[in-house]
């Protein structure tokens, strides 16, 4: 079990104390090595709560963050390629009654690749969860770690995390869930959010032709 407290200025007006958010657990990788084909905005899903109070917060993957691509050289090609991952997508409940807090507990899906320029068979990915007030400014902010071992030969791999118990003080019962909206992303550079942002992407058989030399592969 992984625990850590988001620590941040909170408005008054929404709540009382600062978010706490608990990761309890963390998923394995998985061996399966199905190819998803979707586009790069990941769906913003609503969360999938019990009978409460009034609505859930609102869960979404930032777009500019939603996938990191590391290259050699800033050289943006599938050849240069060391480390990608992306976030394939979140399930999420919520609960609260009354005046309570509102708790949330996420599941986070990963894609992750190993490119033809990765130095080593492990990465360690950094990620962040952000509790924000609806499309207005962010409450609080916590850092995560997720780490990666591909096998030889291997180059994607699968992932999902379990953040559990982020809670989210309220003033009074009149605060609902739909004040709040919860937001998650790689820590991403400036250049890899243009990236994002320009709608590039790697493939994992991008560049791949039948005139491809052997072990030329490129990652996510």
């Amino acid at each position: 079990m992984r625990a850590f407290l988001l620590a941040a200025t909170v408005l008054a007006a929404v709540s009382t104390a600062a978010p706490d958010v608990r990761a309890q657990g963390k998923g394995g990788d998985e061996a399966s090595k199905r190819q998803k084909k979707k586009e790069w905005e990941t769906p913003q899903a609503r969360l999938e709560g019990e009978r409460n109070a009034g609505p859930c917060p609102f869960v979404k993957v930032l777009y500019d963050a939603s996938r990191y691509v590391e290259l050699e050289n800033a050289r943006e090609t599938a050849a240069a390629v060391k480390w990608s991952g992306e976030i394939q997508g979140v399930r999420a409940d919520c609960r609260y009654r009354e005046a309570q807090p509102i708790t949330v507990d996420m599941d986070v899906a990963f894609n992750l690749g190993r490119g033809p320029r990765a130095d080593g068979q492990t990465k360690q990915y950094r990620y962040w969860v952000a509790v924000t007030e609806r499309n207005r400014a962010v409450i609080a902010k916590e850092y995560f770690t997720l780490d990666a071992e591909f096998q030889p030969g291997q180059d994607r791999l699968t992932a999902t995390e379990r953040l559990g118990g982020i809670t989210i003080p309220r003033k009074d019962q009149n605060v609902s869930g739909g004040n709040f909206e919860i937001l998650i992303g790689f820590d991403v550079t400036p250049e890899m959010a243009q990236f994002n942002r320009d709608g590039k992407r790697f493939r994992v058989n991008a560049g791949q032709t039948a005139a491809a030399q052997p072990g030329q592969t490129a990652a996510r």
